[in-house]
């Protein structure tokens, strides 16, 4: 009996106490006053621990927050191709933020009916719901019950969200009265601040949904596919309740619960009045029917995903988009961006399905491919292909390294480029002047003596000898459009020579090409040669600029960001400019035209006006292709990643196909002429424009040829020859001959001997011996064929092509 009475005493002290506590508030004429209340009579212990009185308590707690206005809540980024589909998402939480009116009057209903029915008629507290938690809280001598509204759980998702350290987070999750003040005095702020529709819509994007789904148009789509705006009363029901436990209710994990509990909601919407009872039993007898959409965060699984990795790293790079790597990191992962791209479907598909063709991920020979297409005049970034999976690079066929693009923007040191850095000499000889048919004796081994680099110093190795790349190459004159065709090691040295090592660099460096590490290009004689290490994508630019016409663009993936406000935000610029004279590119253009149709990649055109070199590295250590036309450049590297000197292209056998030595020609042109009819195709055909007369002036540049001896023939047969051997054919005055019969050719210039194909040979008609004595009209032809009146005959060159192995 005595410990009887004395549990009784001790119930009726703790009732008479709580009593007392209850007729105080009820006394409460203010939220001010019950503010106190919750200061004073919640934790009575802590308050007068911290030693705070109760007015300072209230009058703080009626102080609005000064960072309420910079709260805000993360939202998914998304980047998008240039017509707008969808390369790939990146969040902190899988969130889509839409307005009230997105959002179906069902949800808000059910919402709120389950949530806080009375939502629209108390303020940022709800009194009932508050001194049932008071109550329990109370006889528990600690905080067990919240009674929170949606005002109240908006305040505590968006803080949460918000912390970004383990101590903010505890503070924002914690089971205290601290933080309950906390969220109370934000929630009074808001409630002062905005309408109640617009604290349920950033409820409704702010609360999570379970299974990964944040904010109703995210949950929407993730469950059933479908916007909010067209989510239906059961649908509806389902996601409310979800809200209040979203791991026990997650519907995928824990269907039958879900179910239980979406019906409970439906039970208390009709219970309000505000669902048709013939409904809410008809929604109850239906299954979840789940359409499940899940979105994936990140490039991996993109459909271009080291173009999507290259955006991604130019956010998380560029002080454009923030001072720090934190900044940029969290404005992506959090800023909800639209983020609009220059990439080309098209293009896309185009050159991962040629690399892949050619070079699959998962080859016995362990080759990767990678290949990158820019526009010219804008410097657009069209596609990005590597012939790997992104992933583990200890899987086989996967990496993570981006080979078509700088370190800076994908882990790639870069490849030695070889010789696709011939035009580069090529532009400054053309800058400097010299005409197509400027000749040069190139030997079969050339020492480099008498280099100078832009400092001024000598460079090269006295004892080293260079050679040519084939058989047969060397030992005799070429041209530069002999020399480039055949892309001569040992002719493109004496050029490099004669114009100059600086200004070699310099015209490099002019077309925007540095090394992949992001530092200067080294200056050597075999510069030429093409011993830098360089990307895919710088070198796809520099030809880009012939293209252009000379115009260099820097490459450029992003087109237009928009941030979760509407913002538009700056953007790495393309920077355009003139990088060499257009008349020099046009040059440039119609000789390595010829590379694609008499050169070391004939037979890999594209059937519409293009230009291109091949490049083969030393020991075969890796083999580029890099062409363009006046709409689109490209550059295709392939080689071992695991090291192209340890691992030579030599015997080497890729799905069936085995190849002796992987040249330029061998493996990147096909990439390349399969990827660029692709990614063309459907396009209007745009011309190069002629070079400059000047450039003419020692003629085209081709190899001489023999010009056949049309003396003494008639003139149709005359033509006939001399127009099957690549000449032009004009004709000048008659001439008496004793040695040739009346109408038949009597003279030529130049004579018999070896021209270049495209030149002019002048005929002249024998008038016979006595011209008195021979009737007018003769058998010179027809009237056109007399003198004065004869016109210049176009010849249609065509040359054998050199025998000279691809390079």
């Amino acid at each position: 009996m005595t410990g009887s009475g004395r549990g009784r005493r001790r119930w009726l002290s703790a009732t008479s106490t709580r009593t007392e506590k209850l007729h105080a508030v009820r006394g409460l004429a203010s939220l001010g006053g019950l503010a106190g209340l919750l200061v004073a009579l919640m934790l009575i212990p802590t308050a007068c621990t911290a030693g705070v009185g109760a007015r300072d308590a209230a009058r703080w707690f009626q102080t609005p927050p000064d960072d309420l206005d910079g709260l805000g809540v993360p939202q998914r980024s998304t980047i998008l191709a240039a017509d707008g589909s969808k390369i790939a998402t990146f969040f902190y939480q899988n969130r889509v933020n839409v307005d009230l009116d997105d959002i179906a009057p069902v949800v808000r209903k059910a919402v709120v009916a389950i949530e806080d029915s009375r939502f629209y008629e108390h303020g940022a507290l709800d009194t009932e719901g508050t001194m049932r938690a008071l109550a329990t809280n109370l006889t528990s001598g600690g905080v067990e019950q919240g009674g929170s509204g949606i005002t109240q759980q908006y305040v505590k998702n968006l803080l949460l969200v918000q912390a970004e350290s383990d101590a903010e987070r505890r503070a924002a999750t914690e089971v205290t009265v601290a933080r309950k003040i906390r969220e109370l005095r934000y929630a009074v702020a808001l409630e002062e601040k905005l309408s109640k529709d617009e604290i349920l819509r950033r409820y409704l994007n702010i609360a999570y949904f379970g299974d990964g789904a944040y904010g109703i148009e995210a949950a929407s789509r993730h469950y059933f596919s479908k916007h909010a705006s067209e989510l239906d009363l059961g649908e509806a029901a389902l996601l409310a309740g979800v809200v209040r436990y979203p791991h026990a209710y997650n519907p995928v994990e824990n269907p039958e619960l879900a179910r239980e509990r979406r019906d409970v909601v439906l039970d208390r919407m009709t219970e309000l009045g505000w669902a048709d009872p013939a409904k809410a039993e008809q929604a109850k007898g239906r299954p979840l029917d789940l359409e499940l959409e899940d979105v994936d965060n990140g490039c991996v699984s993109s459909g271009a995903p080291f173009f999507c990795d290259y955006v991604q790293r130019e956010i998380l790079t560029d002080k454009a988009f923030g001072e720090t790597a934190k900044e940029r990191e969290r404005l992506l992962k959090r800023g909800g961006l639209t983020i609009r791209t220059t990439l080309d479907p098209k293009a896309q598909r185009a050159a991962q399905r040629a690399v892949e063709n050619f070079v699959p991920p998962k080859n016995d020979a362990h080759l990767a491919a990678a290949e990158a297409m820019v526009e010219p005049g804008t410097g657009h970034i069209k596609a990005m292909a590597v012939g790997r999976e992104m992933g583990d690079g200890t899987e086989r066929g996967k990496t993570w390294i981006n080979f078509a693009a700088d370190a800076s923007h994908g882990s790639s040191i870069g490849m030695q480029a070889g010789s696709t850095f011939k035009p580069f000499t090529l532009a400054a000889a053309l800058d400097e002047g010299m005409p197509f048919g400027t000749r040069l004796m190139a030997p079969r081994v050339y020492t480099p003596t008498g280099f100078r680099n832009c400092d001024g110093e000598r460079v090269g190795d006295p004892g080293a000898r260079l050679r040519n790349s084939a058989d047969g190459e060397g030992g005799r004159e070429f041209s530069l459009v002999t020399g480039t065709r055949n892309s001569v090691n040992t002719f493109f040295l004496k050029l490099e020579k004669e114009v100059g090592l600086c200004d070699t660099v310099e015209m490099a460096e002019e077309l925007g090409m540095k090394q992949a590490n992001g530092k200067p290009l080294e200056q050597y004689p075999s510069f030429t040669l093409g011993f830098n290490p360089v990307s895919p994508l710088r070198l796809a630019a520099a030809y880009a600029a012939f293209g252009a016409r000379g115009e260099y663009c820097e490459p450029v993936a992003i087109t237009k960001v928009v941030d979760a406000s509407g913002e538009k935000l700056e953007i790495p610029k393309a920077n355009c400019r003139e990088a060499i004279d257009e008349g020099v590119a046009d040059a440039v253009s119609h000789i390595l035209k010829g590379v694609l149709t008499d050169g070391t990649a004939a037979g890999m055109g594209i059937g519409r006006p293009a230009a291109g070199k091949t490049g083969t590295v030393d020991d075969f250590s890796a083999a580029w292709f890099a062409g363009y036309t006046p709409d689109l450049a490209s550059a295709v590297w392939v080689g071992d990643p695991r090291g192209g000197y340890d691992h030579p292209m030599t015997n080497v056998c890729i799905e069936g196909r085995c190849y002796g030595a992987v040249y330029g020609a061998t493996l990147p042109a096909p990439i390349w002429q399969q990827s660029m009819r692709g990614a063309l195709q459907g396009t209007e055909q745009t011309p190069f424009h002629r070079p400059p007369g000047h450039f003419f002036s020692k003629g085209s540049g081709l190899d001489r040829v023999a010009i056949p001896d049309v003396r003494g023939m008639d003139l149709g047969e005359a033509l006939d020859r001399l127009r099957e051997a690549g000449f032009k054919v004009s004709f000048g005055d008659r001439v008496p001959s004793e040695e040739y019969p009346r109408g038949r050719i009597a003279e030529m210039s130049p004579g018999p001997g070896s021209a270049e194909p495209g030149s002019t040979i002048t005929l002249r008609v024998s008038e016979g011996s006595d011209r008195e004595d021979e009737p007018d009209g003769g058998d010179g032809g027809d009237e056109g064929d007399e003198p004065g009146g004869i016109p210049t005959f176009p010849a249609d060159p065509t040359l054998p092509p050199e025998p000279n192995g691809p390079r």
